[in-house]
């Protein structure tokens, strides 16, 4: 199954360091626009292609959590990237969802259709990541990968989900990756 190189990267720094504990995480490639699900060992357990933010960006937009989706400004539609131990939930509907980041109301979950002219299926089986950006921030997963893939990963327990950047550094928004591969001699000196 293809990971790109930013995800080997991080899912080799998780296990190896042991940042995860004893979780299973998501790796989601936002310049891929891709989910990659990993057991508590590393072991990949499914790739599946995602709906994110519309908002290229590393940080959400303050209090976004605590407004209406209708006050969300399209620049404000991001989703965010770092590092975050999800909890299983629920939305509004009733839905059963995975709480990426709960205060900021960013959740992974199944693609909803409500809106025909979105097309958000549609994009979902285009070959390229170009048309991939078109929630408020939350991350959209094909329904049949989110009951066979993610409604398993909760085996272990808990998951933690890395969220990869596409505007800075892996190191900048994962510095404890920095340090661990300073430490191990595995980052290349510049200079």
């Amino acid at each position: 199954m293809w990971t790109s190189r930013p995800v080997r990267t991080v899912a080799n720094w998780v296990v190896t360091s042991n940042d995860n504990g004893r979780s299973a995480f998501f790796s989601i490639d936002k310049r891929s626009a891709r989910l990659f699900v990993f057991n508590e060992r590393g072991r990949l357990q499914g790739a599946a292609p995602v709906l994110l933010g519309l908002a290229r960006g590393v940080d959400s937009a303050p209090g976004i959590g605590e407004r209406p989706l209708a006050q969300i400004r399209p620049n404000e539609r991001t989703t965010p990237a770092g590092r975050f131990v999800a909890e299983r939930g629920r939305n509004a509907q009733g839905e059963d969802i995975v709480w990426v980041d709960y205060a900021d109301a960013i959740s992974l979950h199944r693609v909803r259709t409500l809106s025909p002219k979105e097309h958000r299926l549609e994009r979902l089986r285009t070959p390229t990541p170009a048309d991939n950006r078109i929630s408020y921030g939350c991350i959209n997963v094909p329904v049949a990968f989110y009951n066979r893939v993610v409604e398993h990963a909760w085996t272990s327990g808990g998951v933690v989900v890395y969220v990869l950047p596409e505007v800075k550094p892996l190191d900048q928004v994962f510095p404890r990756q920095r340090s661990f591969l300073n430490a191990v001699g595995l980052l290349r000196r510049v200079g």
